[in-house]
């Protein structure tokens, strides 16, 4: 920066060495102020948004409610859209998970041999999709007798994994890591609500849910269509694990 010019500032020889210091300082920082103030950035030939074009950006963030499609333990392609008219369960797990897994896993077993209807599915989401390939899935679902007919155990993308986990079964989902619960949709694919699977007392009230659910008309609209749980804790409550890090 050059020298500071002043016009119409005559010599004060009163003034004092500091005092002109101080007054050639601010009147710079004035000028410099104004010099490099932000000038509004002014974007010439912008179109207007497409209706079209914004209306697909805006489709194109997944929606939680929306079907999905994985792969189950048979190696077969599975679609949500089979579950229409049925109520079910849903879980999340990996089968290299110590303790807490298999006793998630042995409390669904015993929630199918205990309500033996039709209506009634599990569906189980790995959180492991890297190492729990549906071979691998087989073999687990062995361990409990799993009828590949009304428990699902579903492996696929992780991130359409954590869509279905976070977004439909409103259950935390990351690799190797969830919440040992079982949350309950009704026929309407409405989330109804949600029990520990590792607490015998807790277990016990999630069949009484699924039971009551179960009892419900498939056209009472009536029960559950606002999407809100009726029954059971939060989907992701303080009695549900934090989840196993793999």
């Amino acid at each position: 920066m050059g020298p500071c010019h002043f016009e119409y500032v005559a010599y004060n020889p009163v003034m004092s060495t500091h005092a002109r210091l101080s007054s050639c300082l601010v009147l710079a920082g004035l000028i410099l102020f104004t010099g490099c103030a932000e000038r509004p950035t002014v974007v010439v030939g912008q179109p207007e948004p497409d209706p079209e074009t914004a209306a697909a950006v805006a489709t194109a963030v997944p929606d939680p409610e929306s079907p999905f499609t994985l792969t189950d333990q048979t190696g077969e392609p599975f679609s949500s859209e089979s579950l229409s008219g049925k109520v079910w369960l849903g879980a999340v797990f990996f089968a290299n998970c110590p303790g807490p897994c298999f006793r998630e896993n042995q409390a669904i077993a015993e929630i199918l041999a205990d309500i033996d209807d039709p209506d009634f599915v599990v569906i189980s989401l790995t959180c492991d999709p890297l190492n729990d390939t549906p071979d691998a899935l087989g073999r687990y679902a062995e361990r409990f007798d799993a009828d590949p007919g009304r428990w699902k155990m579903l492996t696929g993308d992780m991130k359409e994994i954590e869509r279905v986990g976070k977004g439909r079964f409103k259950l935390p989902v990351e690799v190797g890591v969830h919440a040992e619960k079982g949350v309950v949709f009704g026929r309407d694919g409405k989330l109804r609500g949600g029990f520990s699977l590792t607490d015998a007392d807790r277990v016990e009230l999630l069949k009484e849910l699924i039971r009551e659910v179960l009892a419900e008309q498939a056209s009472d609209e009536s029960l559950g269509t606002s999407g809100e749980p009726v029954g059971g804790e939060a989907a992701a409550g303080d009695d549900a694990s934090a989840g196993d890090a793999a």
